[in-house]
């Protein structure tokens, strides 16, 4: 990419950079009690060969302005993947310059190339800011389908 936008995939050396923007994310999100994530699970999960997340990096003349976090699903139906955008986060000081919009135009290049039938995520109610940016995309809010979540106490529950 050329002018002062660069993404690339993350690499060794960017973990610091990583868990203070996810804690960044976590935290405007409400959700920062829950934050466990660690440079060392970073340097596990969103790197080298066995990683089991995909994570890119945006940086605005070489400095980190925000990241997305991905992952490769399956639509069994169509017999094709899907990528599951998990997190996408730009910096506040690097937001109204493209980032997140290359991020997206990034993974919809991927989901291309890979033969994926879709991009899905999900957007929280309330950030209003984000599903307006979202359907500016060409992505409305799907009101037919919901997010079923199991966990905690009814997931170690289920477990026994």
């Amino acid at each position: 990419m050329n002018g002062p936008l660069a993404i690339r995939d993350a690499r060794p050396g960017d973990e610091t950079n990583i868990v203070a923007c996810l804690h960044d994310f976590a935290a405007f999100e409400k959700l920062d009690h829950i934050f466990r994530l660690t440079p060392a699970i970073v340097g596990r999960d969103f790197m080298g060969e066995r990683r089991k997340v995909q994570c890119d990096v945006a940086e605005w003349e070489g400095e980190f302005a925000g990241l997305m976090v991905w992952f490769r699903t399956y639509a069994t139906f169509q017999a094709v993947p899907i990528l599951f955008l998990e997190d996408i986060f730009v910096r506040p000081e690097y937001r109204r310059r493209g980032i997140g919009k290359a991020f997206f135009r990034h993974l919809a290049q991927t989901a291309q190339k890979e033969g994926a039938a879709r991009i899905d995520w999900i957007v929280l109610d309330w950030n209003s800011r984000a599903i307006e940016f979202y359907a500016s995309l060409g992505a409305p809010i799907a009101k037919d389908w919901r997010l079923c979540r199991l966990h905690g106490e009814a997931l170690e529950k289920l477990a026994r």
